[in-house]
């Protein structure tokens, strides 16, 4: 080598960086679970409240399991259900006050179904559905259920 210069070195890449190929994998992954992590189902809402579950009777674990509400049910077996109600109204009429729970679906013109629950409530949240501003989209019933004296006396469920 020539005088004053240095001998050129090997630089090596440590292999305890992750690669493109790895960061994109666990982009992927964290999108995938964060995805799932809304889906409600009665399933995932057994899991989080099991105490609530064992203490029913096996035929009304079986109707929660099915996603089904019966007379008798409180508020928080329809929630085991069915999930948090979309809309919350009180009715007054003869017989006294009763609370209506209204559980909604979103459909396209077609009658597809565009999405259902929780999707249509957060402005601004990233898991906003991109077809929110379909303007043919139409807002359905599925399910209502009617509570007196916090007990449910009627359900209509879509099947």
């Amino acid at each position: 080598m020539f005088a004053g210069t240095r001998e050129p070195r090997m630089i090596s890449h440590s292999t305890n960086f992750p690669t493109m190929k790895h960061l994109l994998q666990i982009l992927a992954l964290a999108a995938g679970l964060i995805a799932l992590a809304g889906c409600s189902t009665p399933e995932t809402r057994i899991a989080k409240q099991p105490e609530l579950f064992n203490r029913l009777t096996p035929d009304q674990q079986q109707m929660i399991r099915e996603g089904r509400v019966g007379i008798g049910f409180d508020t928080e077996m329809v929630k085991l259900a069915l999930g948090e109600p979309d809309r919350i109204r009180e009715r007054i009429d003869e017989t006294g006050r009763s609370e209506v729970w209204t559980y909604l679906m979103y459909e396209g013109s077609d009658g597809m179904l565009l999405y259902r629950g929780w999707y249509h409530r957060g402005w601004g949240s990233p898991f906003y559905p991109y077809y929110l501003d379909i303007p043919s989209r139409r807002e359905r019933s599925r399910d209502e259920v009617v509570f007196r004296e916090g007990r449910v006396v009627s359900v209509e469920q879509e099947r």
